[in-house]
């Protein structure tokens, strides 16, 4: 018997958990209760690691498609295929006819964050599409041009706070997103034992909202004429107060003038909020002695998903929040945080402010014209670029730990798209929605299997912290690290035999030089572990990997402290309060105002997370799909009976972009106007193997989303507010 203590790599909350065996066998799985973060809490998702482990579906061999009949193959055989398929076309039709999907699995894995880089610059592509273009794009460009770096990103300091205000964010199921937060349940109701308060503003009553001081059920997709008029309330009423940041801000004059239009009298009948209500927020929120305004996925997939994301901030800064204890604060990283300074090792790597500033749409994808963001296209525009004849098409496609074909917009014509390109490589355990349509698939070993450190969500945490996790378990499996530099030595030339060991003599060398250190000092190490280590030691908190081996429960660095104006990376080293290439979409949102009120007719559709679920990938796993976390679509009493429908009985719901038969849940849990289909679900096609998934198929929402609905300014797709109809449908016809 043994037990390994680990972090969990399922979401972003980063539970430590305890793992017990009998020899290799898992015995059970739980909260590691000396977890210095987490201190014991774990979700279903943690609890599921076992099954995740032993599933019998997951592919543990390569598979190569052969006159279209998949077949095992070996390592060897694997990697030739790509290359003798690969590297002509990339020598025909250039690098451009190659593209990236980078699923959200691939950022809670080391090897892949750390070595997939190899392989993608190798290619040399522009076409780098990722899971954050379908959901958080948005939070990236406004960060970006606020504080210099689209990954300096405020999080709640929900230990301290005693205001917090939610808007489209469900952390009780969620665990956090963009905010790395193991028991949020526990923290929000730690700010009301402190006699703080928590303000949720969702169509849905979620488990937050129900666990909240107030709930706003605003009409989804107006977030940002809510957020203007809270932003018109505390200027016109001399609330604003900058604090400490008030040498620290630029452009804070203008405000007043942009958000002159929204005034709550004005945006209440477009969000569904009274304006006493309205003004009674923004009150208590500037007078509050600590706040936060969090925004999250309701706030970024809408329309003016930007633009609500960049006036959280606003309200974080005009209350005197940002920054400062109890309120939004920037986490500080033990490794990779390009926001950090550097310790003075060599001069030329030293952090400082002014900074060079940043800026989007360097390249456009060439059908759309839509712009790149933190070095991305908006899959959106997918389709389009492998449909599309003529130079620069994508004709070849890696799918990085993703399932695109069911999680991204107008999924039904992106999975139309994929069966027409002259190759297809998923780097993926299952053979699902779009794996089946690849000529080749690399699968990886078990989380149990493979050391991990989240480098991506200890950015992201709302405390500082730091935990490595060992592999628990061998494996004969390639690590991930191997298979990228592998698959880069193939885009570079070198052939499916490249000497993997020096590639990885290559990254570390970069790595040490990007840190002004000696790739010697990581000694013996191999891998991710080597580039870890190399990167700790670099880091601000000077660590070392021996540090954190030490401490197998992780390691507290600390609250989270006031990071400004170091962290400030814009031209002016100032927090660049409304820069153009934002404002310049504040017209486009006074329109709005102008827009026909919503009818008593007319739907739109909003998504919903499940606890037991995270995106398309856990639905193979048996613990996850019982319960609650089931596939249906949530519409008010109201509705229903307009509608003729009823509790059990199925609807027919159809966008522009498609059309879905669903179960019906009859709840006053949603805002009359909205329906609601989880995320995630859909696993009908006969050519996968999942078991588990296809015997609790569902449908999928992305059948509806639009991919010509985005946000002007990101193109990201609109998930929260699309347009639908729904009529009853014959029982017969679900399926699901």
């Amino acid at each position: 018997m043994s037990t390994a203590y680990l972090t969990c790599p399922l979401c972003e909350a980063t539970c430590g958990l305890a793992v017990s065996f009998d020899g290799d066998t898992v015995t059970s799985v739980r909260g590691d209760d000396d977890d210095a973060f987490s201190h014991g809490f774990i979700c279903p998702k943690g609890a599921s690691l076992k099954a995740l482990h032993e599933d019998p579906d997951r592919l543990r061999t390569p598979m190569v498609k052969r006159d279209g009949e998949w077949r095992q193959a070996t390592w060897d055989e694997a990697f030739a295929e790509i290359d003798r398929r690969l590297v002509p076309l990339v020598a025909e039709h250039g690098p451009e006819s190659v593209a990236f999907y980078l699923g959200n699995p691939s950022s809670h894995n080391l090897g892949v964050t750390l070595y997939g880089r190899a392989f993608y610059k190798a290619v040399g592509t522009p076409n780098i599409y990722t899971a954050g273009s379908v959901d958080q794009l948005p939070k990236h460009y406004s960060s970006g041009y606020l504080f210099g770096d689209p990954l300096s990103i405020p999080v709640p300091d929900l230990d301290r706070t005693q205001h917090l205000l939610l808007l489209g964010a469900n952390p009780l199921v969620s665990n956090g997103s963009l905010m790395t937060v193991p028991d949020a349940r526990g923290r929000l109701k730690a700010i009301r034992e402190r006699g703080g308060k928590v303000v949720v503003v969702d169509p849905r009553r979620t488990r937050t909202a129900e666990v909240a001081d107030q709930h706003h059920a605003i009409r989804p997709g107006t977030d940002a004429l809510l957020l203007f008029a809270l932003v018109e309330v505390i200027l016109r009423e001399g609330l604003a107060d900058l604090g400490r940041l008030a040498d620290h801000v630029s452009g804070f004059d203008d405000l007043a003038e942009l958000a002159a239009p929204f005034t709550p009298e004005a945006v209440a009948p477009h969000t569904g909020i009274a304006t006493t209500e309205i003004e009674t927020m923004a009150r208590e929120l500037a007078a509050a002695g600590s706040a936060a305004v969090y925004g999250r996925i309701g706030t970024t997939t809408q329309e003016f998903g930007t633009l609500a994301s960049w006036l959280v901030d606003v309200l974080n800064v005009i209350t005197g929040n940002l920054d400062r204890p109890g309120g939004a604060m920037f986490p500080l990283a033990a490794a990779g945080q390009t926001n950090s300074t550097v310790p003075v090792r060599n001069p030329a790597q030293q952090g400082s402010s002014p900074g060079k500033g940043w800026r989007h749409g360097r390249w456009h994808s060439r059908v759309r014209g839509l712009p790149e963001v933190m070095g991305e296209l908006p899959v959106a525009t997918l389709a389009d670029e492998i449909l599309t004849p003529g130079p620069g098409q994508v004709r070849a496609l890696v799918v990085v730990g993703g399932n695109p074909c069911l999680s991204t917009p107008n999924a039904d014509r992106l999975r139309e798209a994929v069966q027409t390109l002259d190759l297809m490589v998923s780097l993926d355990v299952y053979l699902n929605e779009t794996s089946e349509h690849a000529d080749v698939i690399l699968p990886g070993p078990t989380p149990l299997e493979r050391d991990h450190y989240d480098v991506t969500f200890t950015q992201l945490s709302v405390r500082n912290m730091a935990n490595w996790s060992p592999a628990a378990l061998p494996t004969d499996q390639p690590q991930e690290w191997e298979t990228m530099l592998r698959l880069a030595g193939i885009a570079a030339g070198q052939g499916p035999t490249a000497d993997l060991g020096a590639l990885d003599d290559l990254m570390a060398t970069q790595t040490a030089a990007r840190y002004g250190l000696d790739v010697t000092v990581a000694g013996e190490r191999r891998g991710p572990a080597r580039l870890l280590d190399l990167m700790l030691r670099g880091g601000p908190h000077d660590l070392t990997l021996a540090e954190l081996e030490a401490a197998p429960h992780g390691l507290d660095l600390g609250p989270l402290t006031s990071r400004v104006p170091e962290l400030l990376r814009t031209v002016s080293g100032q927090i660049e309060l409304t820069p153009e290439p934002i404002t310049r979409d504040v017209p486009r949102l006074v329109a709005a105002l102008g827009r026909p009120l919503a009818g008593p007719d007319e739907l739109v559709l909003i998504g919903r997370r499940q606890l037991s679920s995270n995106n398309s990938w856990m639905h193979n796993l048996a613990p996850l799909v019982r319960g609650s976390n089931t596939c249906t679509l949530q519409v008010h009493p109201d509705d229903a009976d307009r509608l003729g429908l009823h509790d059990g009985g199925v609807a027919a719901v159809r966008s522009r972009a498609g059309s879905v038969t669903v179960p019906v849940e009859v709840t006053d849990g949603v805002r009359p106007g909205v329906v609601s289909i989880p995320h995630g679900w859909g696993h009908s096609s006969p050519g996968t193997r999942t078991e588990v998934a296809s015997a609790h198929a569902g449908v999928n929402s992305n059948v509806l989303a639009d991919d010509l609905f985005v946000d002007a300014l990101t193109g990201t797709a609109v998930l929260n507010g699309i347009p639908v109809t729904v009529t009853p449908a014959e029982e017969q016809s679900w399926t699901g």
